[in-house]
């Protein structure tokens, strides 16, 4: 624990990071431009679980894992701008399977 206090920002520093703190305990720390990214790419993939709700019962675990395997798929990936186009393209997905989803008149 003491390891983990000593690596906090102490209040005299810039505030240019944001402390993130993973489940294995490791700190690490994300720029500004980084921590809105990560937002972004958390707040589609919460609009995409809240999308396959709507799906027919028998498509929704399928649909679910669609989902996770495609953000795993590119967890690691430090190229913005790779990531910036790829939640475009998934924003996109989403608009699709969204008025598919209508079309159907699931709501």
């Amino acid at each position: 624990m003491a390891s983990l206090v000593n690596k906090l920002p102490t209040p005299n520093s810039p505030l240019t990071s944001i402390l993130c703190v993973s489940e294995s305990t490791m700190v690490r720390y994300l720029d500004l431009q980084s921590f809105i990214v990560r937002a972004r790419v958390l707040k589609l993939y919460r609009q995409a679980l809240r999308t396959a709700r709507r799906a027919p019962t028998n498509a929704r675990d399928e649909l679910r894992q669609t989902m996770r395997e495609e953000i795993e798929k590119n967890r690691y990936c430090d190229d913005k701008q790779k990531i910036r186009f790829l939640i475009s393209e998934g924003l996109q997905r989403l608009k699709g399977l969204d008025e598919m989803l209508d079309m159907m008149g699931h709501s």
